[in-house]
């Protein structure tokens, strides 16, 4: 299966210059958890809730008041290609321990893929799991049979 196959297709992109409270209204407007920041055509980060202060809370609102998304976002973004394998999205999201990647074709974001979209897709069954592999016993040597202990008593 490929990203292409589950990626959210209606991504959405804030500013780099914009305010915490743009963001954050925009991600509880969308029912989203991250938004791709965009600087004209490039994409320079990622901005999440927890980088808001999780859970899309209002509380921490004065200590960052006057920051911009740009002071909070993660700028090393990894991007994948649609064609790339849901396995291979899976271990770059564990290997860089992230929540998304950005989906681009060419410089393009065109999607993003999240650690929810792939737990919904293994929680449909969708991702058939990698059977493990048996052992099998060697043909010519067969069954094992435990050898009796002689024992010699001396009297």
């Amino acid at each position: 299966m490929r990203i292409q196959d589950i990626m959210s297709h209606g991504i959405e992109t804030i500013a780099p210059g914009a305010g915490l409270p743009a963001a954050r209204d925009a991600m509880r407007i969308n029912g989203i958890r991250h938004l791709v920041v965009v600087d004209g055509k490039d994409v320079v980060g990622v901005v999440s809730d927890r980088d808001l202060g999780g859970r899309l809370s209002t509380a921490p609102a004065k200590r960052t008041a006057g920051l911009t998304v740009a002071d909070v976002m993660s700028t090393g973004v990894v991007s994948v290609k649609p064609e790339t394998t849901v396995r291979q999205a899976a271990n770059l999201l564990r290997g860089f321990v992230i929540g998304s990647l950005v989906v681009q074709e060419g410089n393009k974001p065109v999607g993003i893929v999240t650690t929810t979209d792939l737990l919904d897709l293994i929680g449909r069954g969708a991702e058939r799991p990698v059977p493990r592999s048996t052992r099998w016993t060697l043909r010519a040597r067969g069954p094992r049979h435990a050898r009796p202990i002689e024992r010699t008593v001396r009297g």
